[in-house]
């Protein structure tokens, strides 16, 4: 089948359809090849193969460029990345640092409000104590002046019940004469 199929391409080729010499005018497979040879020796004089290759080197060139420009971009990048990077965790110790100090001053802070509130409870303490010994105090005072008054009053009634007008006269001399020997 193969050889079969082959055998048909080659009869069935344009070089067969051309009738009479190759090397005629008449043969249009000749007219074609010399129209190409033609054609490229134009190319060729006129150096096309030359600016094409001038072309796909200027832009090979630029291709060049543009993967160096990448590829310092891409440098500059990975720079700046691991700056930041660097930076980040230079923010992140700080954070850290400021967090473990913040902890540390408020444990500062709860113990020197502990010992300030230990130190208000007491002068509290004590103050109550000083009140409440004041109280006792005036309370006391109040009961010996109210005994003083009763005692007085007492001995008042029972000394009018007693004692003489001439008496009276008599203590009230002794009394005149007494405030006379302190006052000089």
């Amino acid at each position: 089948m193969k050889k079969l199929s082959f055998i048909l391409v080659l009869v069935g080729s344009p070089a067969m359809a051309a009738s009479g010499a190759f090397f005629s005018l008449h043969n249009t497979d000749f007219i074609v090849t010399l129209a190409f040879l033609l054609f490229v020796g134009v190319l060729f004089y006129y150096k096309v193969p030359a600016l094409l290759g001038g072309l796909l080197d200027k832009r090979a060139a630029g291709i060049r460029a543009d993967l160096e420009e990448a590829r310092a971009l891409r440098e500059e990048a990975q720079s700046i990345l691991s700056g930041y990077e660097r930076k980040h965790r230079e923010v992140q110790e700080q954070a850290d640092q400021i967090v473990a100090a913040a902890k540390r001053d408020g444990l500062a802070a709860a113990e020197q409000a502990k010992a300030d509130l230990k130190g208000s409870i007491a002068r509290r303490l004590k103050a109550a104590e000083d009140q409440i010994a004041s109280a006792e105090a005036a309370a006391l005072r109040e009961v010996k002046d109210r005994a003083v008054s009763v005692a007085v009053a007492a001995a008042r009634e029972l000394l009018s019940k007693q004692m003489t007008a001439k008496d009276q006269a008599g203590l009230i001399d002794a009394g005149i004469d007494e405030v006379e020997k302190r006052l000089h």
